[in-house]
C-alpha cells in the first residue's frame, strides 16, 4: 500500500501566546510512503525554491526520524521504506515546517500501523521540539491552546471566527528557533508577565468570538522585541502595519509576519520589498491520511 500525508503549515504564538497558541494555514507538505520489502529511499521534492538543499535523505531526514519513532511506540517493524516529501513550507521562516514534517512522519506511523491518530501522536510529536503549539496545530487544525503538565504535552482545538483572513509576509532571510530562544532573557518584569496574561486570555476570545478585539489581544512583552536583533526587517514590517492598526505579530520563530485580517490584503502604502506577501486561509482540518 501507499499512503499519502498532507500536512498544514502552521504559525505559533499570535504575538501574546508564547509557546501557547498555535494555527493551521493552508499551506501544505505532502508526503508519500510505501512499504519495500528492505532499505530506505528517500526522495525530496522541493515547492520552495532551493529550501531543500542540504536536507538529509537518510535515516538522520525528520519525517523518517519521527516515523521511526512513532513505529517503535506502535510496536511495529517495517522492512523497507520509499518515501516521497512535496514540500511546499519554506523551511525556517516560522511556519511549522519542522513540526509538520515530526507531524508527517508520527502520522504515517499511526498508518502503518492501521491505527487511528490519538491523543499520544501529539505526545510524540511535540517531544521533537520542545513545545506543543505548532505540531498540535498540523495536527488538529484550526486554532490550538497547548499546554504542558510534567513531561505530557496537552492541547485543545478550537474554531476560529471565520472572518479572520490571514496573511503571512515571507522574507528570503531565514532565522533558527535555537539561536532566537538564545536571545530571550531568563526572567521578565512582573508588570510583563501580568500584561501578557490578560493578552493572551483575551485572544483566545478575540480569535474564536471578536475578531475586533485582535489588536489589542495581540499585543506582547514577553518575545518578538526581544528578538528583533535576529530579524530586524520582519519587526520593521510588524510595526509599520501595527501603526495602521493591522494585529501584525512575528510568526512562530520569525522571521516571517502574520497580519490577521479580515480582507485578506495588507494596507496601501506599508512598503513590503523583499517579503513575498500571501493570503493563507486557516486550515481546519489539520492532517489528513489518503491510502492507494
Amino acid at each position: 500500500m501507499k499512503y499519502t500525508i498532507t500536512v498544514p503549515a502552521s504559525t505559533a504564538n499570535l504575538g501574546s501566546g508564547f509557546d501557547t497558541f498555535g494555527m493551521a494555514l493552508a499551506l501544505h507538505d505532502v508526503v508519500e510512503v510505501e512499504v519495500t520489502g528492505s532499505g530506505l529511499a528517500v526522495e525530496v521534492i522541493d515547492a520552495g525554491a532551493g529550501d531543500m538543499s542540504g536536507v538529509p535523505t537518510d535515516e538522520s531526514h525528520l519525517v523518517v526520524r519521527a516515523l521511526r519513532r512513532a513505529c517503535r511506540y506502535l510496536d511495529i517493524s517495517v522492512p523497507g521504506i520509499v518515501l516521497r516529501c512535496h514540500n511546499a513550507i519554506p523551511h525556517s521562516r516560522g511556519l511549522g515546517s519542522s513540526a509538520a514534517a515530526v507531524v508527517a512522519g508520527v502520522a504515517a506511523g499511526y498508518a502503518l500501523a492501521g491505527k487511528d491518530i490519538d491523543g499520544s501522536a501529539l505526545q510524540l510529536a511535540a517531544e521533537f521540539e520542545g513545545h506543543a503549539d505548532n505540531a498540535a496545530a498540523s495536527l488538529l487544525g484550526g486554532f490550538v491552546v497547548a499546554w504542558q503538565s510534567g513531561s505530557t504535552y496537552h492541547a485543545e482545538r478550537l474554531v476560529p471566527h471565520s472572518a479572520i483572513r490571514p496573511v503571512v509576509a515571507i522574507p528570503e532571510v531565514r532565522s533558527a528557533t535555537e539561536q532566537t530562544r538564545g536571545l530571550l532573557p531568563d526572567r521578565v518584569p512582573h508588570r510583563d508577565a501580568a500584561f501578557a496574561a490578560s493578552r493572551s486570555a483575551l485572544a483566545v476570545h478575540a480569535v474564536t468570538a471578536r475578531p475586533d478585539l485582535l489588536f489589542a489581544a495581540t499585543e506582547d512583552r514577553l518575545h518578538q522585541d526581544y528578538r528583533e536583533p535576529a530579524y530586524p526587517a520582519s519587526v520593521r514590517l510588524m510595526r509599520a502595519l501595527r501603526s495602521r492598526g493591522v494585529a501584525a505579530v512575528i510568526s512562530g520563530a520569525g522571521p516571517t509576519v502574520l497580519a490577521l485580517t479580515t480582507t485578506g490584503i495588507l494596507p496601501d502604502g506599508v512598503d513590503v520589498a523583499g517579503f513575498e506577501v500571501i493570503e493563507l486561509p486557516v486550515d481546519l482540518v489539520g492532517v489528513r491520511l489518503c491510502v492507494s
